[in-house]
């Protein structure tokens, strides 16, 4: 909740403790101004009850909200839904009413006595704790900013009538509350980076949160290797004519390399996490610079886009990684003696394209993987945040748990047929006499031979290390957090 509190004070700070007093008194007169507009707001809203005065303070919002010219450009790029330029009556109420939901949050988190107002010495400890250390002279300039009746305090009322129309077009403590991609490891890193509020770049703990993540994904991914290795033979040798189950397929693995075989693959996969992790999160910055925006967030279309690039190079960057991994989860005993070896007899016997073997159907999976993914996340999101975010935008951790795992099933749901198509292919040569083959040809022999649910051979043990997966990566996630000294939840 801390970070959030810097995003709204930033709009008032620099006017309440570095003007001079001219500027105090025409800050003090726009502030009365907004007061009135807040009043009639509250009115039109009904939440004041003040009888025949609110019907005759209508007409006056109705000018309000009029042509685009005469409102501040971020309300009305904050309110306009159907972006026609215009903000229209039920817009502007639309915007009012979730903005000052947003600005309830930043009050109760001020509030550190539960009173119902913020006085100087919360606001020194609520900057104390992000960082900043203000004298009591300065908070008290804060408060009469907005402090209307001269008590030095603040009551929700004042809180509000200041801030109404301060559009806020982000939410600090919603991104911090909310991370998804950073906590949850599922075994497929193709989900769009996480987005860091402007406090957790500044001091440093964007990066504690990404080695977090990534010791979080290496636990998660050694604790459902099994599972993992089963989709894979699942995947590739699976069929009509061999019909392979979960108990059988874990029978088949341990009876031909004994327990230690059902971890085959892991190393790698755990080791790419570093590399694929910050080349995407560093592609994903520069792409959001190109992008051009000029808010601390970005939108969700743009965001899809940004992740969808920075999770291709990444994956270009680490590919032939992912093909190591699947021919050593299929590997015999005593094929290869560890993952050097495997790679200079790919390289020997195939060539370096055999490093970049199911290349075009994994770029194609990062789409529906990750927009579907961000979709159902956000979408869940904003549905809790709408209809149970009284005082905080904390989920707690059963929430974000279930959003986490409903919106990776989903993504990984619609990605999977390319899933499989690419993991087929890259163990073509592992195949005895199998043929070269191209995307569309195996598509199309799939879908000949063993059907629509050809394409989804492996799913069940997929699924089942959904559930364990994200629930191992929360728990280490934050163990390591408290850790590396970030600021707990």
């Amino acid at each position: 909740m801390l970070q959030m509190l810097w995003h709204f004070l930033s709009s008032f700070f620099p006017r309440a403790v570095c003007q001079g007093p001219t500027e105090r008194k025409d800050n003090e007169a726009k502030g009365k101004q907004d007061s009135t507009q807040g009043d009639q707001v509250s009115n039109l809203l009904g939440k004041q009850d003040r009888g025949a005065d609110s019907t005759e303070k209508r007409p006056t919002i109705l000018l309000v909200v009029g042509p685009a010219e005469q409102f501040p450009k971020k309300i009305v790029k904050a309110g306009d839904k159907d972006l026609d330029g215009q903000l229209d009556f039920e817009e502007f109420v639309h915007y009012l009413q979730d903005h000052e939901k947003k600005l309830r949050l930043v009050f109760k988190s001020l509030d550190k006595k539960n009173d119902g107002r913020i006085d100087a010495q919360e606001i020194m400890q609520s900057l104390r704790d992000l960082g900043v250390k203000i004298s009591e002279q300065q908070a008290e300039k804060i408060l009469k900013s907005m402090d209307k009746n001269g008590t030095m305090t603040i009551d929700w009322n004042e809180w509000r009538d200041y801030h109404l129309l301060h559009p806020v077009e982000n939410v600090p403590e919603i991104i911090l509350y909310w991370k998804h991609s950073t906590i949850f490891d599922v075994g497929e890193n193709l989900t769009v980076p996480d987005e860091f509020t402007v406090e957790e770049r500044q001091t440093g703990m964007w990066w504690r949160h990404l080695v977090a993540g990534g010791g979080a994904g290496a636990v998660s991914r050694t604790c459902t290797a099994p599972l993992d290795r089963l989709k894979v033979l699942m995947q590739v040798h699976a069929s009509r004519s061999n019909n392979m189950c979960i108990v059988g397929g874990f029978t088949q693995m341990i009876r031909e390399g004994g327990a230690k075989s059902l971890w085959r693959g892991n190393g790698i996969n755990v080791i790419k996490i570093a590399p694929e992790s910050a080349i995407k999160f560093m592609a994903y910055e520069q792409i959001k610079r190109l992008v051009g925006s000029d808010q601390e967030t970005l939108r969700i279309h743009e965001r899809l886009v940004a992740g969808s690039l920075a999770g291709a190079i990444a994956q270009s960057s680490i590919y032939p990684m992912e093909v190591l991994k699947t021919r050593m989860a299929l590997r015999k005993t005593g094929q290869y003696s560890g993952m050097l070896d495997c790679a200079k007899k790919i390289l020997s016997k195939e060539g370096m394209t055999a490093f970049y073997k199911g290349y075009i159907p994994n770029m194609l999976g990062i789409i529906p993987y990750a927009g579907i993914d961000l979709a159902v996340y956000e979408t869940l999101k904003n549905t809790w945040l709408q209809r149970y975010a009284v005082n905080s935008a904390d989920p707690g951790v059963f929430v974000l748990l279930a959003c986490g795992t409903i919106s990776s099933t989903c993504g990984q749901l619609a990605s999977y047929p390319l899933a499989l198509v690419r993991t087929r292919m890259q163990a073509q040569a592992t195949i005895e006499g199998a043929p070269e083959v191209t995307m569309s040809s195996l598509f199309k022999h799939i879908l000949r031979t063993e059907g629509a649910f050809g394409l989804y051979r492996g799913l069940a043990p997929n699924f089942m290390k959904v559930i364990p997966a994200v629930s191992i990566s929360y728990v280490v996630y934050e163990n390591l957090k408290i850790t590396l000294g970030v600021q707990s939840r």
